[in-house]
């Protein structure tokens, strides 16, 4: 492979499991011919930075080491620069906690990146652009609003030493609290703005969050649509006992949920509000989702 990559480390990823385990899987990656740049971040935010600075000297393949978070970060470094002076191609050496987005592909970790970079193995992918009340971000996994939202604020706040179970952790945490909220939203063609309280409303670009979790099984990533999830309010046992579904995607067939795939999502929330967004936890008050599509490559 001729391509020059720039690679961004994210160290603390996966509870400082991505620190150790990074500069060996690299030196693989160079001894199969890839030539890398490589960068490690030491806080949040900082591969944005990295990845802005590197795409405008000309870098249009990077390597995200790290999980979701380090990837969602890339990509907001090269948007929205990427829509008009050259689409972008993002690698992923899955160090992190959830690593969700490349589980539509694989689960083969490590081992799947190389074999994907040895082939020069390329598919083109949507991006998703969502516009809130302070600007925009970009992402290529997931947005959720709701009790998935607000079990990723209470994972990753109180339990994201525990990995990739921190997630569950918070699910159990929030059903003790449950709340079904409002959060005003309109489907193009919708004659009106959805007002229903619901349990959660998931936007999704690819299949997973949370890890293993299947919220969005219809979900694309290259299909120029938005997977739109939602589920109506149901109690605590009933949520209990069909949790296990999530891990399945059969959840989409039960009575209380449904589904399309749509070009745009308008929202009218009010106020910020609890947001999980490729594994990052946010608070803003989303305005709109449109899909960039196949604005970017992936090498899986």
């Amino acid at each position: 492979m001729n391509a020059r990559f720039f690679a961004i480390v994210n160290p603390a990823a996966g509870g400082g499991r991505c620190g150790k385990l990074a500069p060996a899987a690299l030196d693989r990656i160079r001894r199969i011919g890839v030539d890398l740049e490589i960068a490690q971040t030491s806080r949040a935010g900082e591969a944005t930075s990295l990845a802005r600075s590197a795409y405008a000297k000309g870098y249009r393949n990077f390597l995200a080491v790290g999980g979701d978070g380090t990837s969602y970060e890339i990509v907001n470094g090269v948007f929205p620069e990427a829509e008009t002076q050259g689409r972008p191609a993002l690698a992923f050496l899955p160090l992190g906690t959830g690593n969700s987005f490349l589980r539509d592909f694989t689960s083969r970790g490590v081992e799947h990146t190389i074999e994907a970079l040895r082939q020069n193995s390329r598919r083109l992918c949507d991006v998703i652009r969502l516009r809130h009340s302070g600007g925009e971000i970009y992402f290529i996994n997931m947005l959720n609003l709701g009790f998935a939202a607000d079990a990723g604020e209470v994972a990753n706040r109180r339990f994201k030493r525990w990995g990739t179970a921190s997630y569950v952790l918070g699910v159990l945490s929030r059903v003790a609290r449950l709340e079904h909220r409002a959060f005003p939203h309109r489907l193009p063609d919708a004659p009106d703005w959805d007002r229903r309280p619901c349990l959660f409303l998931a936007f999704g670009n690819s299949k997973f969050t949370g890890g293993k979790m299947m919220i969005a099984p219809h979900a694309d990533p290259a299909d120029g649509r938005i997977e739109y999830v939602r589920w109506s309010p149901l109690g605590r046992l009933r949520l209990l006992w069909n949790f296990p579904r999530l891990f399945t995607g059969t959840h989409i067939t039960h009575p209380l949920a449904s589904r399309a795939a749509v070009e745009r999502v308008d929202l009218d929330l009010g106020g910020p509000v609890n947001v999980i967004v490729d594994g990052e936890v946010l608070r803003l008050n989303c305005r709109s989702l449109e899909v960039l599509p196949s604005a970017l490559e992936v090498i899986v």
